[in-house]
């Protein structure tokens, strides 16, 4: 294993949007930023979304720029595929440990062509779609990644070498190995993301043995004009649904799960979903089981009212399972709780859970950074600086202190960057950036024209 040390003003560990926010504020400000993120591209979770509520924008759209902008800038280096394993130090002088796992392809001479992908015989699920689509045993991430380099998959991998014959750039290299890298920064932002409750957690709702129950993940890749199928249709049998319930609270408020808490936007995405549904399949009956509507936000509830509107059935009861119906059709039984209480069947198409948020990533035993009892960072003052951790020179930005929507995690990576910005200039540092010489040779210039 070999071993490279890098510096850095502040290291950034996740390639979200929460993340990629915190980097480039901080570039655009002078400072020498590294990101870590441990998947093959930056993006996060939102880069495969479809559309965003309450203003149904692209999803894309709104990513990528910011992927892209992070990507090349000139004070911001990103290290995908990379696991952060430790961090050791004292505030203004850390050192972290992290491995950059091999994609046994060279970054530096790949060209993202895809020869190697077209050329290889193995075919399995793509985890990027949900597990709908198809990948190669190498392949590109999707076709928005960056980078947009190749990755080979060893474990299924035949050893063809067939990928290796086609590529133009000779950037196969079965050879490698993990990279064990040391980071010096002065600063970190942890914007480590969230994970989906698992949906096997709760097996009376079938995920994986009742067809046609999926995860409200998979239903985003569906609805993406870029998805796996190119519209909505029946993972089982490729019919197009013509009845679509969501289950509310899947994987939140539930103590038998351990995840007593509300994670904010279930049912807003669910929402969301419904009604990009309805347009897609403006034939489909759509419902949504609920035991509480939170919308919370900035023009939410009119988002709610918007989709009554539009002829959503909502219907407020608890589903206590889902079992397989004729023609592969989930059945829920759910008890009426604006009825008399009494339990009903009600057969669709498919059957969407919307599942709750749980942390990507635990801090144990890597820092000393403290967790709240819901096993996210805690922020010790969550309402005046909810960037703040307890351990000084590191702050938390986005989904890694708590459930939140994708606007309170693009501010909260805008607030870390602003707290690492006057920590560091507290400790006496200076801005000393690409940005930051740009910007005083210009200053110099328009002044020497000035004269």
């Amino acid at each position: 294993m070999t071993d490279h040390r890098l510096q850095a003003d502040v290291l950034v560990v996740g390639g979200g949007i929460s993340g990629l926010q915190a980097a480039l504020d901080l570039a655009d400000q002078g400072f020498r930023v590294i990101v870590v993120e441990r998947e093959p591209s930056i993006g996060g979770k939102m880069i495969a979304l479809s559309k965003v509520f309450p203003t149904l924008d692209c999803a894309s759209c709104i990513t990528t720029p910011k992927m892209a902008a992070s990507a090349h800038h000139d004070n911001i280096s990103i290290l995908t595929y990379t696991r952060f394993e430790s961090l050791e130090g004292t505030p203004g002088h850390f050192v972290a440990r992290a491995v950059k796992k091999p994609r046994y392809v060279d970054e530096e001479a790949c060209i993202g062509c895809r020869q190697c992908e077209y050329a290889c015989p193995v075919s399995l699920p793509h985890e990027f779609e949900g597990g709908f689509g198809a990948r190669k045993a190498i392949y590109v991430p999707f076709s928005n990644a960056v980078p947009q380099k190749a990755l080979l998959d060893m474990e299924s991998c035949v050893l063809c070498g067939k990928c290796e014959r086609v590529c133009p750039a000779d950037a196969v290299d079965f050879s490698q190995g993990p990279e064990e890298l040391a980071i010096e920064a002065r600063a970190v932002i942890l914007a480590t993301g969230f994970d989906l409750t698992p949906a096997t957690a709760k097996p009376q709702y079938g995920y994986g043995k009742v067809p046609n129950v999926i995860t409200g993940l998979q239903m985003e890749r569906l609805l993406a004009p870029h998805g796996p199928y190119g519209r909505v249709l029946r993972p089982s049998d490729g019919k197009v649904p013509g009845s679509i319930a969501y289950v509310q609270c899947a994987g939140s408020r539930d103590k038998s799960l351990g995840v007593a808490y509300c994670s904010r936007v279930c049912c807003m995405y669910a929402i969301k979903q419904a009604m990009l549904l309805s347009g897609a399949l403006p034939l489909a009956d759509i419902t949504i089981y609920y035991m509480d509507i939170r919308a919370f936000g900035k023009g939410y509830e009119q988002f709610f009212q918007n989709a009554q509107a539009m002829g959503i059935e909502f219907v407020k009861g608890k589903v206590a399972r889902i079992a397989e119906g004729p023609g592969q059709s989930p059945v829920v039984r759910v008890e009426m709780l604006e009825e008399d209480g009494a339990p009903r069947e009600r057969q669709h198409d498919m059957v969407v859970l919307s599942l709750g948020m749980v942390p990507a990533w635990r801090p144990e035993r890597v820092l000393s950074v403290r967790t709240s009892g819901d096993t996210f960072i805690h922020v010790p003052q969550a309402k005046l600086r909810p960037s703040l951790t307890d351990q000084p020179g590191v702050f938390v930005a986005g989904t890694a202190a708590g459930p939140k929507d994708i606007v309170d995690s693009i501010l909260e990576g805008g607030a870390a960057a602003m707290e690492a910005a006057i920590f560091l200039r507290e400790q006496g540092g200076r801005a000393n950036g690409v940005a930051t010489e740009r910007l005083v040779a210009e200053l110099a210039g328009v002044k020497g024209a000035g004269r």
